[in-house]
């Protein structure tokens, strides 16, 4: 099996039904209109997406259970011979259950060290502002990772519904977060088109595009992605489910690793969209058809493009092998 990155997954979004059931037994919450009775989410596009996900993702109520989650999530990763693994962690979902910036990152941080002590896999996370919540939100989360350090948070980015705010508005947040040293990431090109990625890398400073697909629709922005060497966290599975994309056959991904683009391959939101990193490369092998070798490439890549510092990046890369 290849070994793997994931730079690109939501914790709130790798969430599995059976895990947010226990939660809602655990806080006698009714589940059934997230939750169908086979044990899958209920949503029908993107705006119901997110109204499931701000649903489930307000069942983990207390440090214990992110850190419960955080050892899920990073067992599974391990499970799939995964070797490294980034999570996106929104503040803005704690604040909501009166968690404390510092309980949360504290909490992952444990979850994430308790799987590398049994398997060995590393672990960062990256805060993110949620656009949907505004523009102080956002700033707001910027401010909390940039006067809260932790070792294990390493980056900066923007999630939430790309179709809310215009790309300047979040501006000030990415510059502070890259006065604090933290390195950056942001979604576009998923719901909206090559304009949204291309306002992104000229406002936002970043190294680093959550989904950025679409870029497709304009060969001179594919072209300059490529040429100033800008990492795409292609997220196949995600984009099929929530039709930016009518099937594997038409998507992009081939063809902008063909043009020079840095590709990785990551899973998103894994339950919500019967996915898995394990999956996502299992797509780029059936539909893509990528060779073990090619598929190691790929992780290459995304290790190459972690937020980790020279010495993680040089022992990783060591164990990216056949």
């Amino acid at each position: 099996m290849v070994v793997k990155a994931e730079l690109h997954c939501h914790i709130e979004g790798a969430a599995h039904p059976e895990l947010v059931i226990e939660q809602a037994r655990k806080y006698n919450v009714d589940v059934s209109a997230i939750i169908s009775p086979e044990n899958e989410y209920i949503w029908h596009d993107f705006t119901s997406f997110l109204r499931a996900y701000d649903f489930s993702a307000s069942l983990f109520r207390s440090p214990e259970d992110y850190s419960n989650l955080t050892i899920d999530i990073f067992q599974r990763l391990s499970d799939q011979n995964s070797i490294y693994g980034e999570i996106f962690v929104s503040p803005d979902h704690a604040a909501r259950i009166g968690c404390s910036y510092d309980e949360l990152i504290s909490s992952i941080g444990s979850g994430i060290e308790t799987v590398k002590a049994k398997s060995g896999i590393e672990g960062r996370m990256i805060i993110v502002g949620v656009r949907h919540e505004g523009i102080e939100a956002v700033e707001k989360a910027a401010l909390d990772a940039a006067k809260n350090p932790h070792p294990l948070v390493s980056g900066f980015g923007l999630a939430g519904d790309e179709r809310v705010g215009r790309h300047k508005d979040f501006a000030k947040a990415f510059a502070i977060a890259k006065d604090a040293g933290l390195s950056l990431t942001g979604h576009a090109g998923e719901v909206c088109g090559a304009e949204s990625v291309k306002e992104a890398i000229e406002q936002w400073g970043i190294s680093r595009i959550g989904h950025g697909v679409r870029a497709i629709e304009d060969p001179d922005l594919v072209k300059r992605i490529a040429d100033e060497g800008l990492v795409l966290e292609a997220c196949p599975g995600s984009n099929i489910a929530l039709k930016v994309f009518p099937d594997f056959q038409s998507h992009p991904f081939p063809a902008l690793m063909d043009a020079g683009c840095k590709m990785t391959l990551n899973s998103d939101d894994p339950p919500y969209f019967h996915t898995s990193l394990e999956r996502e490369y299992e797509i780029a092998r059936e539909y893509f058809g990528y060779s073990d070798e090619e598929l190691l490439g790929i992780t290459k890549t995304a290790i190459e493009a972690a937020f980790v510092d020279g010495e993680t990046r040089n022992r990783l890369l060591e164990k990216c092998t056949l």
